[in-house]
């Protein structure tokens, strides 16, 4: 009987710990649901991006850094470096396919589920979802929604909730989110703002505004180009 009551209380937290998804509506015809478009707010090619990230922990802002991130669409290939505003490399990696290739890692960016995540995330605001495309469609409040299942029972959300505001929201398969993702104000293939709101055992947010965007053919900028960047923005000031 214990045993019987011990299984009884686990499924009973489990399932209290799962949430409802948000409805998306679909369309009456279904000759419309095939006509509409899914927001694509996803790098059309290959491009080198350079920016400055704000980091907020528990509503209080921890520090600033600079993010060097190379994206190609067509093979989900991303190398990444995090730099100091002074040109210090303290993180850097790559991945390509199932493969990931860390280079360099100072504490506190050293740890190997940090670099899975980042990459993760780097994915998530940059390539199109991967998986099956369930739902498409619009929100209660009129968002044109489109709905994915990745492999791993993730729900990826992608809604154009505004004319310059595009979001991503990532849900556990028991429809806990995980990531929610804010794009603002496209600047060529590029967004000049991107917020990334990320829930775990520590809830975080980072703010990443866009210092420069240009297709890529090198893995990485060169990190005397970055450094000039940074000399010249702080002459401004």
């Amino acid at each position: 009987m214990k045993c019987i009551h011990l299984f009884i209380v686990i499924v009973t937290v489990l399932l209290a710990s799962c949430q409802t998804l948000p409805v998306i509506n679909s369309p009456m015809i279904s000759a419309d649901q095939r006509n509409l478009a899914c927001p694509s707010p996803f790098l059309k090619e290959k491009y080198q991006l350079i920016h400055a990230i704000e980091i907020t922990t528990a509503g209080n802002v921890q520090g600033a850094i600079i993010g060097i991130t190379v994206a190609d669409p067509s093979t989900r290939f991303v190398s990444s470096a995090i730099m100091t505003a002074e040109g210090m490399v303290l993180l850097e990696a790559q991945s390509g396919g199932e493969k990931l290739n860390i280079l360099r890692a100072l504490p506190p960016f050293d740890s190997g589920d940090f670099v899975i995540n980042m990459i993760d995330d780097i994915k998530l605001i940059f390539f199109p979802p991967q998986g099956l495309l369930q739902q498409k469609g619009n929100l209660p409040d009129g968002s044109t929604a489109c709905r994915w299942q990745a492999q791993n029972g993730d729900v990826i959300d992608v809604i154009a909730s505004k004319p310059e505001i595009t979001e991503i929201k990532k849900y556990s398969a028991c429809g806990r989110l995980k990531r929610h993702i804010k794009l603002t104000q496209t600047a060529g293939n590029a967004y000049q703002s991107i917020e990334l709101q990320g829930s775990g055992i520590v809830n975080y947010t980072l703010l990443m505004t866009l210092i420069e965007a240009q297709p890529a053919e090198c893995e990485l900028p060169g990190k005397e180009k970055l450094k000039v960047k940074n000399s010249e923005k702080s002459r401004r000031r």
